[in-house]
């Protein structure tokens, strides 16, 4: 059955920008544009709707992995008619390793349901439709808007979460509230690509365990570096 629309969560008050933090995040910005000027989306895809079939599926799984399914997944269910329209278990067997297979199809099955019901067939743009269609929150509507339609859009995930408050650009734990801690500092056409840039200096320098201090070009700005 189509997931059902929910209503869009309330953004957080917002706090008071001072010169400093303007300062800070204008420093991390120009910095991460040069170290990494050709950021994009680890998930492999061709259109709007094939990037958010693989963002349902990145959850809690490697996007590496992802991409080994979506190739039979997409030339299977080209469209989203095509989904909308397929048999649970032969799609279950299809992303099985990607994890939690049957709460993905599940989510895939009413995202299909209500692009084709509701839209036309056509993935929208708007962060407030597309967080009403099966496993579409925030954090995927944002990667959709940002990367298939370089709409504005800031998807805070693990890294960006861990960067963002290593650097002192927010204290918040939950992804939303660092989302609207993160939005004023930088205008709206760069959220896309600071996230993006944010991600890859995470995955390449500042891990989780065993940050890469000395070797971090942001290393003499960032208040938790061990240099």
């Amino acid at each position: 059955m189509p997931a059902k629309p929910t209503a869009s969560r309330r953004a957080p008050k917002q706090r008071r920008i001072t010169a400093k933090l303007r300062a800070q995040a204008e420093v991390v910005r120009e910095r991460l544009a040069a170290e990494y000027p050709d950021a994009h989306c680890a998930l492999d895809h061709a259109s709007p709707y094939q990037l958010l079939v693989a963002t349902i599926l990145s959850a809690q799984c490697t996007d590496e992995r992802v991409n080994m399914v979506t190739p039979a997944l997409f030339a299977r269910y080209p469209t989203p008619a095509d989904l909308a329209a397929a048999d649970p278990d032969e799609l279950e067997e299809l992303i099985r390793t990607t994890g939690f297979f049957r709460s993905k199809a599940r989510n895939l099955l009413g995202m299909a349901h209500d692009v084709e019901e509701r839209f036309g067939g056509e993935i929208p743009v708007d962060r407030d439709d597309l967080t009403t269609l099966g496993g579409v929150g925030r954090k995927t509507a944002n990667v959709v808007r940002s990367v298939a339609f370089k709409a504005p859009g800031l998807p805070v995930d693990t890294h960006v979460k861990r960067l963002s408050r290593r650097l002192a650009l927010t204290r918040e734990d939950d992804p939303v509230k660092i989302e609207f801690d993160l939005m004023p500092l930088v205008p709206p056409e760069e959220w896309g690509d600071l996230s993006l840039r944010l991600i890859q200096h995470g995955r390449r320098v500042c891990h989780a365990r065993k940050p890469k201090c000395g070797e971090c070009v942001l290393n003499d700005v960032c208040p938790s570096s061990l240099v």
